[in-house]
């Protein structure tokens, strides 16, 4: 935790002296309501991913003695009563008292640290001082807005922002704040989209006057974007996916179809252009011709999964697949064979969805046309990107090329084959995806299924051949009904967490070494996963005969 500078410190001093009714009021002035003092105390406030490195008092009274990793409330980002009862109900009733004190950390981590700038739609006086070069079109970022950064960096990824809040997705029925929050998101991945729909990482949105940050590589993009509205612009259909899941989650947890404005509707004409070129071969099919791809990447780097080659229009895909091609993997990166079989089976879950919501808001040629699209892609999924494999049977592939070529993996980050039931692509219990998931939990079956002295699970290529990521134990205990696995693997998570908080990686062979001491997508996967057992096996955390805990009703 850094140490508070002189003018910190003279903020902190200067808090009450410029309130002419402070001593008079003091017990009536509450510096968490005053927007004013609030800001002033956020000066004072040490880096969060400075803070996450340290333990911090009091201590769980499990055998683990976990810290409190929360920041001081004078600190947090967004308050929510219900989160706060939430957490209280939990801490009271789980049984693994180290396990209570990590949800207490992980499920409030989204609100406390990452919600850089909200606007409730209610405020006027930001855009007029904008010109018109920085926000597009007069109509931009209009009503609730929320940019949501991934943690340690100061951007927004769509996935992760998208991943972050879904713990809260069931609670916006009951708490219209938190509504508020995740509607704005909305509207600002809308903004995104809109702007550069290719991209995966944005900056700050202009109106909130935060200073956009370089990511310090020179990358050569086709189309080109705008680097103080982009972060990064690696292609990930995934990306896309996950603005439309953003969507279709809140309206099935709260009915509301308030996202789907202009601006919405404009961002989703943006995605299904990004939908139709990368549909396409990279040879034309009557002339056999080579056809550059539409989008193009290239990165001055020694690592391989950073770029793409061929001039950055990577491998050749064929014709009549039904599948999208994808550059980049949710990892960040880069595809081998671009027909990336988990990111397909997710845009087809959730354009299928979507237009199910479509119908309900009267565009009945729009929600066809997008049901006609994700069973397209689903067909695709199952025609291409499945194959008998001679040991494990008939499995989903990881990626395909449509030439018959297949890469058999699995990857930590979602989506991912692990994920599928997750994801609604599939039921848990249908066959291909149990073969598929006892070859992927298998270090005979999957290369990344990573094992050590100190912890197993699935990793992947971002980060190396020793370090595996225990988001993926968490989509195994969600897709699993199996009692002891779930609680292995939720003892193996927490052992993993002696500072309290869910790391994006460990060591196989030492838990303590680990990747990220704050990444806010790894604790929301968490307090999914604590939600969903406390709601279907409810035994596992609160005792034998416990009743289910279902938040939101």
């Amino acid at each position: 935790m850094r140490a508070p500078s002189t003018a910190a410190l003279l903020v902190l001093a200067s808090i009450c002296l410029d309130q002419p009714y402070c001593f008079a009021q003091v017990q009536q002035q509450d510096p968490l309501k005053d927007p004013r003092l609030r800001a002033k105390y956020r000066e004072a406030c040490p880096a969060y991913e400075h803070y996450a490195r340290f333990s911090h008092r009091p201590l769980s009274d499990g055998p683990m003695e976990l810290p409190f990793q929360r920041p001081s409330a004078h600190c947090r980002t967004f308050d929510s009563d219900l989160v706060e009862k939430i957490i209280k109900d939990l801490n009271e009733t789980m049984v693994d008292k180290d396990l209570a004190r990590l949800f207490n950390n992980a499920f409030p981590n989204t609100l406390d640290t990452t919600v850089r700038w909200h606007r409730d739609g209610t405020e006027t006086e930001d855009l007029p001082a904008l010109p018109l070069t920085r926000i597009g079109s007069p109509d931009a970022w209009k009503g609730a807005q929320s940019f949501i950064v991934t943690g340690d960096i100061n951007a927004e990824w769509l996935r992760d922002s998208t991943n972050q809040l879904a713990q809260y997705q069931r609670l916006a029925r009951k708490d219209k704040a938190i509504e508020n929050l995740i509607l704005g998101a909305i509207n600002t991945q809308a903004e995104y989209v809109i702007e550069s729909p290719y991209c995966n990482a944005f900056q700050p949105p202009p109106p909130s006057k935060l200073r956009p940050s370089d990511n310090g590589q020179g990358d050569h993009v086709h189309p080109a974007y705008e680097p103080s509205q982009v972060f990064e612009c690696k292609y990930e259909i995934d990306s896309l996916a996950h603005f439309l899941r953003l969507g279709n989650e809140l309206y099935h947890n709260t009915g509301s179809t308030a996202f789907l404005t202009p601006r919405w509707y404009s961002a989703l004409e943006s995605l299904l252009e990004v939908i139709d070129e990368q549909i396409q071969s990279t040879f034309d099919s009557e002339t056999g011709s080579f056809r550059r791809q539409e989008y193009r990447f290239q990165r001055n780097t020694n690592t391989g999964t950073e770029t793409l080659n061929l001039a950055g229009n990577g491998n050749p895909l064929n014709y009549g697949t039904g599948l999208v091609r994808s550059a980049f993997r949710p990892s960040d990166d880069a595809t081998i064979l671009g027909f990336y079989i988990p990111g397909n089976a997710m845009m087809a879950a959730e354009l299928k969805r979507t237009s199910k919501i479509l119908s309900v808001a009267e565009k009945p040629n729009l929600a066809e046309g997008l049901k006609a699209r994700g069973e397209a892609i689903e067909k695709g999924v199952w025609e291409h990107g499945v194959i008998k494999h001679p040991k494990w049977g008939t499995v989903f592939a990881f990626e395909v090329d449509g030439y018959g070529s297949s890469i058999i993996m699995d990857d930590a980050n979602v989506p991912s084959l692990l994920a599928l039931p997750y994801l609604g692509f599939v039921k848990a219990e249908e066959r291909t995806y149990q073969n598929t998931r006892k070859m992927i939990l298998s270090k005979a079956g999957n290369p990344y299924y990573l094992t050590g002295s100190q912890f197993s699970g699935i990793g992947g290529p971002h980060i190396g051949l020793q370090n595996a990521w225990p988001m993926s134990l968490l989509i195994q205990a969600m897709t699993s009904d199996d009692d002891e696995e779930i609680t292995v693997l939720l003892e193996a998570v927490k052992k993993a967490s002696p500072l309290g908080l869910v790391h994006e990686s460990v060591n196989v062979e030492r838990v303590k070494d680990y990747t990220r001491s704050w990444f806010a997508w790894a604790n929301s996967v968490f307090a999914q996963t604590i939600l969903d057992i406390a709601e279907r096996k409810p035994h596992l955390l609160f005792g034998p005969g416990a009743d289910a805990y279902v938040v939101g009703e």
